[in-house]
């Protein structure tokens, strides 16, 4: 399911416009202000009891290997967001 797609589910399951589902799409996924994506920037981790948690995990720097020649590389520290799903939605797909 794309943006598309999920902002015309959306409409029809709670019965909004399509230009108001895509504001509510819009208000929570958007990577510049997004509440998500806001929170995850600011240090938070953002919890939806059933559904999951999303959070920014933090890797040090390292050493690894560049696979096609076997040369040793410097891998620079990052910041990812990582989701993790909840036990009821884990759940729920028969697992």
């Amino acid at each position: 399911m794309n943006k598309t797609e999920l902002v015309s589910a959306l409409a029809a399951s709670a019965e909004l416009s399509k230009a108001e589902a895509s504001r509510a799409v819009d208000a929570l996924f958007s990577v510049e202000n997004g509440l998500i994506a806001r929170a995850l920037r600011e240090g938070n981790k953002v919890q939806i009891t059933g559904f999951g948690s999303f959070e920014a995990k933090k890797r040090e720097a390292r050493k690894g290997r560049n696979p096609r020649t076997g040369k040793e590389i410097n891998i620079a520290a990052s910041t990812s967001p990582v989701f993790r799903g909840g036990k009821s939605f884990k759940d729920s797909f028969g697992g």
